[in-house]
C-alpha cells in the first residue's frame, strides 16, 4: 500500500497498510455513499467525496496528480484512489453497523424496508419540500440530486410540495419510480456530468436519458411545456409545472 497524501476528509490511518497487508477481500458492499471492503477482522471504508474515484490500473501505471492512495493486489494490479478535492476518505472500521458515519443512515432504495409506507410514515408533519426529503440520507440513502428530480417527474409529484402533504398512494409510486430510475442509471453506468468514472475509468451515460434534469427551457417529454428549474437546499431541481402537482 502506498499513501502519497494522507490528508483526506479524515486522515488515512497510519496503521491501515499493516491491517490490509496479506489479507483477502471477503466481500464488497455499499452503504449509502460508502464502500465497505470486508477484510480480516474489519472493513476498509472508502468514501469518494464529490470528485473522487477508484480505478484498477496496472502495477506500472504512473501516478497522476491527485492519485493519493494505491492498494496493491496479488494479481499485480492496483486499486487507486484519485481525489482532486480530498473530500473523500479511506478508513478502518471494526463494526459498520455501529460506526458513527453509518449507524443513522436510512434504508437503501432496493431494501425491503423501503417503500411508500416507509416514506409516508417518515414524512408525517414534515414541511420540507419532498425533493429535499427524499434526498435526506436519514430517510433513504442512495437517492441523489439527479435521480430525485427524475423520480419525482416520473411520479408526477411537484418537488416543492411539502413532504407531509404527499399521500400514501403517491409515495408508493415515488418509491417504485425511484427504484426504476436507479435501475436504468445502473444499466447505463451512472451519470457523468463532470468527472464521474466507473472502476474501469469510463464515464456513465444516464444523463443522455434524463427527462428533466439539466433541461431547463426544453420541452417536457410528456406534455411539451418548458422544463423549469429551481433550487432546494442549494441544489438545482428540474421539473415540469404542467405534469407535476
Amino acid at each position: 500500500m502506498v499513501v502519497r497524501e494522507p490528508r483526506l476528509r479524515w486522515p488515512v490511518p497510519r496503521d491501515l497498510a499493516g491491517r490490509l497487508r496479506g489479507e483477502r477481500v471477503q466481500d464488497i458492499r455499499r452503504r449509502g455513499k460508502y464502500l465497505l471492503f470486508a477484510v480480516g477482522e474489519g472493513h476498509l471504508l472508502v468514501h469518494l467525496g464529490m470528485s473522487g474515484n477508484l480505478t484498477v490500473v496496472g502495477r506500472d501505471a504512473p501516478a497522476r496528480p491527485h492519485d493519493h492512495v494505491d492498494i496493491a493486489l496479488d494479481s499485480g494490479e492496483i486499486v487507486r484512489l484519485n481525489d482532486p478535492r480530498r473530500f473523500g476518505a479511506m478508513l478502518w472500521v471494526r463494526e459498520p453497523a455501529t460506526h458513527a458515519l453509518l449507524r443513522d443512515l436510512g434504508p437503501e432504495p432496493f431494501d425491503d424496508a423501503f417503500g411508500g409506507e416507509w416514506l409516508h410514515r417518515a414524512a408525517q408533519g414534515r414541511r420540507v419540500p419532498v425533493k429535499q426529503f427524499v434526498m435526506d440520507a436519514h430517510v433513504v440513502t442512495g437517492i441523489g440530486n439527479i435521480y430525485a428530480s427524475e423520480a419525482l417527474f416520473a411520479a408526477r409529484i411537484h418537488p416543492s410540495r411539502p413532504a407531509g402533504r404527499v399521500s400514501r398512494g403517491r409515495y408508493d409510486r415515488l418509491a417504485a419510480e425511484a427504484r426504476a430510475t436507479l435501475t436504468r442509471a445502473l444499466a447505463r453506468g451512472g451519470t457523468t456530468l463532470r468527472d464521474f468514472v466507473g472502476s474501469d475509468g469510463q464515464p456513465g451515460h444516464f444523463q443522455q436519458e434524463c427527462a428533466v434534469y439539466g433541461r431547463e427551457g426544453l420541452p417536457c417529454p410528456a406534455c411539451g411545456a418548458p422544463v423549469r428549474a429551481t433550487r432546494h437546499g442549494g441544489r438545482s431541481t428540474y421539473y415540469c409545472a404542467a405534469c407535476q402537482r
